[in-house]
């Protein structure tokens, strides 16, 4: 009761004075997810123990990489590069893919969710292509490129495209017609409400589906580069597996979550920064 008496009197006395909250430990935050991580260890370490001898466990497999983990940028002869060099390899290939993708995504999503005769036309293109497997698209790629390293590009791209013009063309219908009967009222052009009322009410469903392409096109490209061969993270994967290097194979597993992480969070901060509000949770 002292604290409020004393704000009450500092109220009184026309005095603003600001409360300082009292110290919470973040228990949720950082106690509950270790709990979860040590959970999944302790699952680790007993299937390596009790049910394979081919899996190796946590200690054991921390151990194997410990060369890997303090020289990532190593360059030791034709296909022996560190983890970092194939983790940078593989991210130039999803970037590439990704904002190729965003840059006909967008304006196709527009298109659709501005037209309806557009909705008509393409929109049975799009339900008939999101389904298919982005492995599928690898052979048409080969077949047009006849190289690895465009061909995993294009199969990012074509898999990237779907959840973007989906949520843009979404966005783009959901704008409420009270602004744009008030935009008409007021004899705006058209380009002006393009640029000051759909873009900016469209943003947030533009970002979601943004995050959900960039998510696929990191799944992807694993898949991809297991099939294609090359320097990357998922022909590491599969080169690792081939001379029974679980070790390496369960770094690589985290090296890839630990990136799909930050790619999300990037998105997220970009989010914000264009929107000015929080992102919302996926």
């Amino acid at each position: 009761m002292q604290p409020k008496l004393r704000t009450r009197a500092a109220a009184r006395s026309g005095q603003t004075k600001s409360v300082k909250p009292p110290f919470r430990f973040p228990l949720e935050r950082i106690v509950l997810p270790a709990i979860a991580f040590l959970v999944v260890l302790l699952v680790w370490w007993v299937v390596a123990t009790f049910f394979t001898t081919l899996m190796p466990t946590p200690g054991q497999a921390f151990m194997a990489n410990l060369d890997y983990i303090f020289n990532p940028f190593f360059r030791r002869g034709p296909g022996n590069l560190g983890i970092g060099w194939l983790l940078l390899a593989s991210l130039r290939r999803v970037l590439l893919g990704f904002l190729l993708g965003t840059l006909v995504a967008i304006p196709v999503g527009f298109w659709i969710g501005l037209s309806p005769r557009a909705m008509m036309a393409i929109n049975p293109i799009v339900q008939l292509f999101r389904p298919v497997s982005p492995v599928a698209w690898l052979p048409i790629a080969l077949s047009i490129f006849n190289l690895a390293n465009p061909s995993a590009i294009f199969v990012i791209f074509i898999t990237s495209l779907w959840p973007t013009v989906i949520n843009t063309a979404l966005g783009v219908a959901s704008v409420p017609k009270d602004y744009l009967d008030v935009a008409q009222v007021l004899e705006m052009p058209r380009w002006r409400q393009m640029t000051k009322i759909i873009w900016p009410a469209s943003l947030p469903y533009i970002f979601t589906g943004l995050r959900l392409s960039l998510g696929i096109a990191w799944l992807v490209i694993v898949a991809v580069e297991m099939l294609t061969g090359g320097i990357g993270i998922g022909f590491f994967i599969w080169d690792e597996w081939n001379r029974l290097s679980l070790s390496s194979v369960f770094l690589a597993v985290v090296v890839i979550g630990l990136t799909g992480l930050v790619l999300d969070y990037g998105i997220t901060l970009l989010e914000r920064w264009a929107t000015h509000r929080p992102a919302k949770a996926m």
